[in-house]
């Protein structure tokens, strides 16, 4: 019991764990040895010592080394037809979209793609009416700040700007909860040990850090591993960019269809035997 009569609030996680690391670290660098040797002692299992360990990183990251940058933004006109606007949305599979006017330097709102019910019920939709304000960050925010501000606002989405004000990319709060906990799931996962996993189709979904030499026994290809490890490191060389998600690339009779990316690298990719669409490689060739 406490001088006000109600019982004393129990320690928290984090001052039971500071009672056991006793002495005090001095900086980071001893706390995060403090909480390693912790694990090592079984008081803090693998997961939780890297969330900790993200949540501690992000303090010294920036907007711009997670961002999603401009080349890679999938983004809505403000002048597009219901029809393609619908398309779009289910073919990127985004929950939020950036809508622009005269280019990508323009961003006049967000539209949420839950709004795209109205359209798909037959009711009537207007873009204009339903598009949410636009937040604008600096490319130099300091993560931990960044997702505050989410939490506060319960905003999910930022326009990132350089110092001249122009579009520099986005950033989600996905992708800084990704930083502290691990890339977050989706349908296009698998928990397989398996790089390589055909589906009912007689397709593989292949994980993009597969060894090039794995995918050449697998596929009997022989694809060079010069100055690239992975397959998804031989794509990015083939294209000399970062291919965009559902973007499809034929090479050696093989097609290539990204099923996950992001602005910083590729995850998954669907392999079939068979050239891609000539309007996919017409749309890949003009990207």
């Amino acid at each position: 019991m406490n001088d006000s009569g109600f019982a004393a609030d129990k320690p928290s996680l984090l001052e039971r764990l500071s009672a056991l690391l006793a002495p005090e670290p001095e900086d980071r660098a001893e706390l995060v040895a403090l909480l390693r040797a912790a694990h090592g002692r079984e008081l803090l299992d693998a997961d939780i010592l890297a969330i900790i360990e993200g949540a501690l990183q992000i303090s010294d990251m920036r907007v711009r080394d997670i961002m999603v940058p401009r080349s890679q933004m999938d983004v809505l006109q403000i002048d597009d037809s219901m029809e393609t606007i619908a398309a779009f949305a289910v073919k990127t599979a985004h929950s939020r979209f950036p809508v622009v006017c005269d280019g990508k330097d323009n961003v006049v709102g967000i539209m949420l793609a839950k709004d795209l019910l109205r359209y798909f019920a037959g009711r009537e939709f207007k873009l204009r009416e339903t598009l949410r304000p636009a937040v604008f960050i600096p490319e130099s925010k300091p993560l931990d700040v960044l997702l505050r501000e989410f939490r506060l606002s319960r905003n999910h989405m930022a326009i990132v700007v350089d110092e001249y004000g122009g579009v520099a990319g986005l950033v989600t709060i996905e992708d800084v909860l990704e930083q502290i906990v691990g890339e977050i799931e989706d349908e296009y996962d698998y928990d397989d040990d398996d790089d390589i996993l055909p589906d009912q189709t007689g397709r593989c979904r292949v994980k993009a850090t597969t060894t090039i030499g794995d995918f050449n026994d697998a596929f009997a290809t022989a694809f060079n591993d010069e100055g690239v490890d992975t397959i998804g490191g031989f794509l990015i060389r083939h294209l000399g960019r970062l291919p965009r998600r559902d973007e499809a690339i034929t090479i050696d009779g093989l097609c290539f269809r990204v099923l996950r990316a992001d602005g910083r690298r590729i995850y998954t990719l669907l392999v079939d035997h068979g050239p891609a669409s000539p309007e996919a490689e017409a749309e890949a060739a003009s990207a």
